[in-house]
């Protein structure tokens, strides 16, 4: 009984390791979780204004002058998927990553932010369009005009005829969704139709688009990347209270257990005595 009560007193101070690992942990995304969503909540406006903006001359140009508005048979798409750059945040990776998979009806090519993104596109044999931008942590807006640029340039050359942008949403504290929007070729938003007027491109359609899609592809990367990071902390401080709490109450059922185990050897440690006393 003795052994046994050890046991279970080393398994409840793993158990407390565990709880401080996860408690540290929490408070590490919850501090960081708020500077994250004033972020996202700056670039959620950009992104929603420039995403009309463009869809709403995509409604407009009935000619189809524009390469980025040209529709295509597709052979091939391209995918911007976003992740984390470590686990222990629930189901956020996966969720993605699943997300990925099932939009792959045809040839794919994949452009990865976040280390597990990265991963997830080598561990799968998956074509990877670019490595350099595989840490969400450090991208900016400087890293996301490359992308922009990148993207923009490939599309140009028909090296693929989809553009898609898979991340995750930022619904609340405690919910996340990940979601694919479509950024390449650009198209009128669902319902969205064109607006009456003549609208007059100078010096023309091309330079037009050649000067600003790169910059709305690069403004819709760096905001997918502000909510999928905001998403990530929030997930990952769910994940880490959720975690906590188990081992509270796992702690609480193995105590029970270690005082029983106690209250046993004490009780037979007696028996013995007693029965050495009356021998």
């Amino acid at each position: 009984m003795g052994t046994s009560a050890k046991d279970v007193k080393n398994r409840i101070k793993s158990v407390e390791n565990t709880m401080h690992i996860t408690k540290a942990m929490e408070l590490v995304a919850s501090s960081k979780l708020k500077k994250a969503k004033d972020r996202m909540d700056r670039s959620r406006a950009y992104f929603e204004i420039m995403r009309n903006a463009l869809a709403d001359i995509a409604a407009n140009d009935s000619g189809n002058k524009s390469v980025f508005i040209r529709q295509r048979e597709i052979k091939k798409r391209c995918f911007v998927v976003i992740a984390g750059d470590r686990g222990l945040a629930g189901g956020y990776n996966n969720n993605v990553f699943k997300l990925a998979l099932s939009q792959m009806d045809t040839e794919s090519c994949f452009v990865p932010i976040g280390k597990r993104s990265f991963d997830f596109c080598q561990r799968s044999k998956l074509e990877v369009l670019s490595d350099e931008f595989i840490v969400v942590d450090s991208i900016g807006r400087k890293e996301c005009a490359e992308i922009g640029r990148l993207l923009t340039k490939e599309y140009a050359k028909g090296s693929f005829e989809s553009v898609n942008i898979v991340y995750t949403h930022f619904d609340s504290m405690l919910s996340q969704t990940a979601v694919t929007i479509q950024i390449l070729p650009l198209a009128p938003l669902e319902g969205q139709s064109a607006k009456n007027g003549f609208v007059l491109y100078e010096p023309g359609v091309e330079a037009v688009f050649n000067a600003i899609v790169p910059e709305y592809v690069a403004g819709l990367v760096y905001g997918a990347v502000c909510e999928s990071y905001a998403s990530e902390l929030a997930a990952r401080r769910t994940a880490m209270d959720s975690a906590s709490k188990n081992a509270e109450k796992m702690i609480d059922d193995l105590s029970l257990k270690y005082n029983r185990a106690r209250q046993n050897a004490i009780t037979q440690e007696i028996t013995e005595i007693v029965a050495g006393a009356e021998g």
